[in-house]
């Protein structure tokens, strides 16, 4: 079966959701074993870090995103781009999901924060 772009849209949104994000369980499903993440501030993630820190996170209103891209980089893998709007401002995000297997998960994420003035 081919994953499509909506089941690999869903997997993405679940990752904003504050429940999702503190279930452990879930978020292992969703990140690769290998999964690396480059945060907004710059700092490196791996997916065991990554997956206790979510795990902490108070409750919140999901952020706004938008200008949400999906290219084919390969017959493997898809590249999700999108822009995050919430109350610490906006935020770049481009993440490779492989479909190789029987479900979508996040290989790699890249998060960059956009300057005030909206040089975006």
């Amino acid at each position: 079966m081919r994953i499509t772009f909506s089941v690999v849209k869903a997997a993405a949104l679940e990752l904003l959701d504050g429940t999702v994000r503190r279930d452990p369980t879930r978020v292992r499903e969703l990140l690769h074993a290998d999964f690396i993440e480059i945060g907004r501030s710059g700092r490196r993630w791996t997916r065991d870090e990554t997956v206790a820190a979510l795990a902490l996170e108070s409750e919140h209103v999901p952020p706004h995103t938008d200008e949400r891209s999906f290219i084919e980089v390969a017959p493997s893998l898809i590249l999700v781009t999108y822009r995050i709007t919430g109350t610490a401002g906006s935020s770049r995000h481009s993440s490779l999901w492989d479909v190789d297997g029987p479900a979508p998960v996040i290989r790699y994420h890249q998060g960059t924060v956009v300057p005030p003035e909206g040089d975006d």
